[in-house]
């Protein structure tokens, strides 16, 4: 009489994916029973007049009419009657002579600006108070017309 050709381990691996595919069949019927008490009513959630989510529906008594055009979505019109002066005011916050370029800290804005050799009308160092216009350059807001501010 001749041995199993089935060793224990080839026993052993059965009985595992028996068992899990017994695990994941349990798994499949306890969800379809847990998603048999659930409605789309009960998914619902409904925002109340604070911006708060809530799952009773709003009052409708609490409604109020807004007319289209008091949405703002973008940012807001900026006033027309204000003057945009092109002329700003800044310090060199860093110019290296040899390499002919350094920035310039606007002193409205805080922004870093960056300025070129061939736009100074007079020599500045760092520290200078300086004014300047801004143009776009190639990589961004570019000083022009820069001279020493008395």
């Amino acid at each position: 009489m001749g041995r199993s050709q089935e060793t224990f381990n080839k026993k052993e691996v059965r009985n595992k994916k028996e068992k899990k595919r017994k695990d994941k069949e349990k798994k499949k019927l306890t969800r379809k029973e847990n998603e048999k008490g659930g409605s789309l009513n009960d998914m619902i959630a409904y925002v109340d007049e604070n911006g708060m989510i809530t799952s009773t529906p709003p009052d409708p008594t609490k409604k109020k009419a807004i007319k289209l055009e008091d949405i703002e979505i973008s940012i807001p019109k900026s006033d027309p009657n204000e003057v945009f002066d092109p002329i700003r005011k800044g310090t060199v916050s860093f110019f290296n002579e040899s390499k002919g370029f350094g920035f310039i800290r606007d002193l409205e804005t805080q922004e870093s600006v960056f300025v070129h050799a061939n736009n100074l009308l007079e020599e500045i160092k760092e520290g200078n108070l300086v004014s300047f216009e801004v143009e776009m350059g190639q990589k961004g807001p570019t000083a022009t017309q820069v001279k020493l501010f008395k």
